[in-house]
């Protein structure tokens, strides 16, 4: 095996990134206190071409240095709006056709190795902040809950690395629907 260089990896530019298509998948950090975490969660979202990333409440959203120190350039690729509430941006999702899932442990939740999606199906998923995670008041406005299952002693992870773990299987999955 060999490293690729930077020129094999075949990247595309800025504008060829916003030319191309996106999954039908967005993300929604709900009240996310970490500028690192928005940061990282930009940087996810262009990893995966997703349609876009929703920042919601007082969720810092670019310009942001700390955003920028993590997302190295990818907030300048990856579509994203703010939001003041949870309300406006479930309001926005459903008008645009999402199911719309918290990523939480709760009651009902689907484990994520259990949950499906179609290669059409626009997906939305919620992320919530650090401490209390995705609001109960967000969560009975969702079509469901995802849950990551979690074997250790702590039972939570950190929110940038949920996304990852529930935005990959996502696009996983859309991936090997479409071929």
């Amino acid at each position: 095996m060999r490293k690729l260089s930077t020129e094999e990896l075949d990247r595309l530019s800025v504008e060829e990134f916003k030319a191309a298509d996106k999954l039908p998948v967005i993300a929604v950090m709900e009240n996310v206190r970490s500028a690192y975490n928005v940061g990282s969660l930009f940087r996810t979202c262009d990893a995966f071409r997703l349609e876009a990333l929703y920042l919601v409440g007082y969720t810092a959203s670019p310009p942001h240095k700390e955003i920028r120190k993590t997302a190295l350039g990818a907030e300048d690729t990856v579509g994203w709006k703010h939001f003041k509430t949870m309300e406006e941006a479930l309001d926005d999702l459903r008008a645009l056709g999402y199911r719309i899932y918290a990523v939480e442990q709760a009651e009902g939740s689907r484990m994520l190795q259990n949950v499906s999606v179609a290669a059409g199906e626009k997906v939305a998923v919620v992320f919530g902040n650090e401490v209390t995670g995705v609001e109960q008041s967000t969560i009975a406005q969702c079509d469901g809950c995802i849950e990551i299952p979690q074997l250790g002693m702590k039972h939570s992870l950190n929110v940038a690395t949920a996304a990852g773990v529930v935005l990959w299987e996502l696009v996983r999955q859309k991936i090997t629907n479409t071929q």
